[in-house]
């Protein structure tokens, strides 16, 4: 495709200048036009200017001004999540498409292989957090076999990968991960736990999610999770299991207690445990988390360029 989409990324650190690294190495549909920042000296910054991309370090006023802007047709917040509230106003004032890479959610939420047809037409989507796209699919696997009544994930992260966006939103992680579990994943609740693992040499995101659900055919739902990884390794194909699917029967002898359910259960533990291998576009391979979100992100932005395109679903 020699006519592409027109795209703006806010946002100069590690999620953003590797979304920019895949989508100028990666993407047939979408064409990488502006990298904003706020910080002159970030590295970003300097990758964009090298690779021909035009910039900017004041930020989203800084976007706005620029003649390249009449022609964005998207545009990718990469920043915080209180900042993109501030850059949505203005994004979506201006009559152009976000997809939000922080927490803030204040589009729909959106995990590709879950329901990335349902949300083309929405001014705004959100991408919920790494750990949310790496576990969300494996919860919706199991609650198409068998009813997920909680679902608990824990996303260990490298260290070195978090930078300070990351940092400074812990809180927003875990509650917009909670929730999307719930309202994406189809549990009825959802928890969510993210571990920055300061190891050296870093360590590659290791997620486990646990399940306690209906008694449901286990061979039916070990087949859901293995057919979900596949389709995720389609656009990230360093996810995979680490160790074949878990099953404990939680027996009335023995009925687990826990906070966020109401009164005893007793069921199916389902246990599965993923590594996401980056495709070191910008940082090592140990940076999964950035690989399945930015990879996410522009899987997305490429149906709705072609959505915008076509007036069509697609």
């Amino acid at each position: 495709m020699t006519d592409k989409t027109k795209v703006a990324i806010i946002g100069s650190g590690n999620i953003g200048t590797d979304l920019m690294m895949k989508i100028i190495r990666l993407s047939d549909t979408l064409e990488m036009c502006v990298m904003v920042g706020i910080d002159p000296q970030s590295d970003g910054l300097a990758c964009a200017s090298r690779l021909g991309v035009a910039t900017t370090h004041e930020g989203i006023h800084g976007l706005v001004a620029m003649a390249q802007f009449a022609d964005i047709k998207i545009v990718f917040d990469a920043t915080s999540a209180g900042a993109h509230r501030r850059n949505s106003e203005i994004v979506l004032g201006a009559g152009k498409r976000m997809i939000d890479l922080t927490p803030a959610a204040i589009g729909p939420y959106t995990v590709p292989p879950v329901n990335g047809d349902d949300n083309l037409d929405a001014e705004n989507v959100n991408m919920v957090t790494c750990g949310g796209q790496a576990t969300i699919p494996i919860v919706h696997a199991v609650n198409r076999v068998a009813r997920v009544h909680y679902a608990e994930i824990v996303a260990s992260i490298a260290s070195a990968s978090a930078g300070p966006g990351t940092r400074a939103n812990i809180d927003e992680f875990t509650e917009t991960t909670s929730q999307a579990i719930a309202k994406i994943g189809g549990a009825r609740r959802g928890k969510a736990i993210i571990v920055l693992n300061p190891a050296e040499p870093p360590l590659i995101m290791r997620d486990t999610v646990y399940c306690l659900c209906e008694d449901g055919d286990r061979g039916a739902i070990r087949q859901s999770v293995e057919d979900m990884v596949a389709e995720v390794r389609t656009y990230v194909p360093g996810y995979r299991l680490k160790q074949v699917v878990q099953f404990e029967h939680i027996g009335s002898n023995r009925p687990l207690r826990i906070p966020e359910m109401d009164g005893e259960f007793t069921g199916l533990k389902v246990s599965i445990f993923l590594e996401v291998e980056g495709a070191a576009h910008y940082l090592p391979s140990y940076a999964g988390n950035l690989d399945i979100m930015t990879s996410a992100a522009m899987k997305t932005g490429e149906k709705i360029a072609l959505r915008l395109r076509q007036g069509v679903a697609v």
